[in-house]
């Protein structure tokens, strides 16, 4: 199995929707994150090197949030869900970086939320 995948600018590695068996780290180039709206797609965020993500699917198993394609050329690595499982029962230690960036993002959208921002869906109650 190849980790490394090669990513064309304007490929997409996911959309929003497919189900998730998978998370990939960025080893050169840019990735956008995008989520569908009524007035079509919006961006969530653009990701560089060494950034991971679909990340949360591959711990919970959920389709993808989002859809992910390259900004430009770009170089990814697939961290598989075999690998993960074995990451969490052989060296749960290595698996910090990846609970420091959830962290981090569920902060930010915290903080959007107490900024009166309108997440997608919250016109539902939050699990809070």
């Amino acid at each position: 199995m190849n980790l490394r995948k090669n990513i064309k600018k304007g490929e997409i590695i996911f959309h929003e929707g497919n189900p998730s068996d998978c998370a990939y780290i960025i080893g050169a180039g840019s990735i956008e994150i995008l989520e569908s709206t009524p007035g079509g797609q919006k961006v969530l965020g653009i990701l560089e090197d060494n950034e991971i993500f679909g990340e949360m699917g591959l711990i919970d198993g959920m389709p993808r949030s989002a859809t992910a394609r390259a900004l430009k050329d770009s170089v990814v690595y697939t961290l598989t869900s075999e690998t993960f499982d074995n990451l969490v029962l052989k060296n749960p230690e290595s698996l910090l970086p990846i609970m420091k960036i959830l962290t981090s993002r569920l902060r930010e959208t915290m903080s959007c939320l107490k900024q009166g921002y309108k997440l997608p869906g919250a016109d539902r109650r939050l699990p809070i």
